[in-house]
């Protein structure tokens, strides 16, 4: 399948709603939104800011019983103008540099920090 973006939805498991809320909303300048739960799902969601238009992909914050958060495999990369910037914002929020900001050639600048939560994410920008 050309031509399109594969991610189409993400979700990152938090143990503490708040602090998560409070550590994404500080490092990404943007407000997260409460999200309606499907029905009968012990759950909680706060959705990250999306276009319905644009290019890439949103996803959410999720609490739920008996799904942990951190440890897992699955790297979300947030797009920026300079990487550098958010990356900034990451501890003084909470978190934690794990690799601080690098190129990746003419692909663009990565820069791959953890949350308060455990969970690794990646900001991503092409200066």
């Amino acid at each position: 399948m050309a031509g399109f973006n594969p991610v189409h939805w993400f979700e990152i498991y938090v143990d503490d709603m708040d602090r998560a809320r409070k550590f994404y909303e500080t490092v990404l300048a943007q407000p997260m939104t409460e999200m309606k739960t499907p029905e009968g799902m012990p759950m909680q969601m706060l959705g990250f800011p999306s276009v319905l238009e644009g290019e890439g992909t949103s996803g959410a914050l999720v609490k739920m019983e008996g799904v942990k958060s951190g440890g897992s495999a699955t790297l979300v990369y947030f797009s920026c103008e300079d990487c550098a910037l958010e990356q900034s914002r990451v501890v003084a929020a909470g978190g934690t540099i794990m690799q601080a900001k690098f190129s990746i050639g003419e692909y663009g600048f990565c820069a791959v920090c953890c949350d308060t939560e455990g969970n690794c994410f990646g900001l991503f920008s092409m200066s």
